[in-house]
């Protein structure tokens, strides 16, 4: 029986396809891209650091030298009388091996 957190364990892809929720463009996010060569990604919120790297090594055909994980709960908000809630996020900073670069906004290099 393979361990939950076998770095060697083979994923399902289908599983991998749906660990990215979508990619996280912020101020922050772009100064960690910039310093360290980092990616960040929402993703979900029972994804495994080592499902995360193969999801991005997967996809995007890069190589991955390191996953940090932030789960971020969710603010109250109010909406007039009625309170809500936002969502929990789990974000995922993906750092890149030298040389190794994701573009994610679209555009031509």
């Amino acid at each position: 029986m393979s361990h939950a957190n076998n770095p060697n364990q083979k994923f399902d892809e289908g599983r991998l396809m749906q660990v990215l929720v979508a990619p996280i463009v912020s101020e922050k996010a772009t100064m960690a891209a910039e310093k360290s060569n980092a990616v960040t990604f929402k993703v979900l919120q029972d994804a495994t650091k080592y499902e995360i790297k193969a999801a991005v090594e997967l996809m995007f055909k890069v190589e991955v030298k390191g996953v940090s994980v932030v789960n971020t709960k969710g603010k109250t908000k109010r909406f007039g009388k009625s309170v809500g809630r936002r969502d929990n996020v789990r974000k995922a900073y993906v750092m890149l091996k030298p040389g190794q670069e994701i573009n994610l906004g679209g555009e031509a290099a």
